[in-house]
């Protein structure tokens, strides 16, 4: 199934993708996330009917705008595209939603208490990756961009699946740093060719890396150590998740915990490969998803 865009960058005229019903709105969202071949489904699959429906129209919002940063255009066309989404997420929050997406959001917006402010956070993440050329400048930048697009969604995410607000928002900032640090580091080699780079000057500067040519900073001597050094942090990230997991009811934190799995082992599989050959690609099967589907998802 071909995705419907909000926005049309040649024209940048918002695209009239609307469904009439609730029932053709969630079959929409479904068939979005079974497609994108992301484990986020077999993470997703077996919860509640209305939990599962919310998770895929976050995750189906996510995607859309996404997709919208990162493909071939002018910076100014697709910050275009994403002040839209900023107008569709608002309209949302007034009871007038015009696209599939957002009418598929508007049960779990009032369900699930789920805030405006952290569909902002997500939109303002992807506006940094529209940008033609990224660096970040130091960790607190670095927090700061991990914040909107992981943790954000994290915020959301703890919202459905019923937790405690304080605990909900300390997990979901430790998980969100230790995945889209493992993405970053995963990454590397494909967002340099966009020019693309996530590690903070700081931490190259700190290491006598200096300049602003990817490919000098990738392949010096030294940037084996700065990659570990992420590690260690994402690490750290998964530890203290781990530990606000353990005071939960698991039951209602099934998804949080594969996804935490799965990210665990890209993360120690990267570790094994090392920092060298930044070109080999690392990610898990189709059966070491379902397995770890399947260990962490029915206990």
């Amino acid at each position: 199934m071909e995705r419907p865009a909000l926005h049309d960058l040649g024209s940048n005229k918002m695209n009239s993708v609307t469904i009439k019903s609730e029932v053709d709105s969630s079959k929409y969202i479904e068939e979005v996330v079974r497609n994108s071949g992301s484990s986020f489904y077999w993470a997703m699959r077996n919860l509640p009917k209305n939990k599962r429906l919310a998770m895929f129209a976050i995750y189906a919002f996510c995607r859309e705008v996404d997709d919208l940063a990162d493909e071939v255009g002018k910076k100014e066309e697709k910050l275009y595209g994403l002040r839209q989404w900023r107008d569709e997420i608002e309209q949302m929050f007034c009871g007038r939603p015009r696209i599939a997406i957002c009418q598929a959001l508007m049960g779990p917006v009032k369900e699930f208490n789920l805030k405006k402010d952290d569909f902002y956070a997500v939109i303002d993440g992807m506006e940094m990756d529209a940008l033609d050329s990224i660096r970040i400048l130091d960790m607190d930048e670095l927090i700061l961009y991990c914040d909107r697009v992981a943790c954000a969604v994290g915020r959301l995410s703890v919202k459905v699946f019923g937790l405690d607000d304080k605990v909900g928002t300390d997990l979901a900032f430790e998980q969100g740093l230790a995945l889209q640090l493992t993405n970053i580091l995963r990454d590397l080699d494909e967002d340099a060719r966009s020019d693309r780079l996530y590690i903070p000057r700081e931490l190259l500067e700190s290491s006598g890396i200096t300049g602003d040519d990817l490919s000098a900073i990738l392949n010096h001597t030294k940037f084996e150590k700065v990659c570990e050094n992420i590690s260690n942090i994402a690490e750290k990230h998964f530890y203290r998740a781990d530990q606000l997991v353990a005071g939960c009811d698991k039951k209602l934190i099934r998804p949080a915990i594969m996804m935490l799995e799965v990210y665990r082992s890209i993360l120690q599989k990267l570790k094994r490969r090392g920092w060298k050959d930044l070109s080999s690609p690392v990610g898990l099967s189709r059966f070491q998803k379902l397995f770890i589907a399947f260990r962490y998802g029915f206990f």
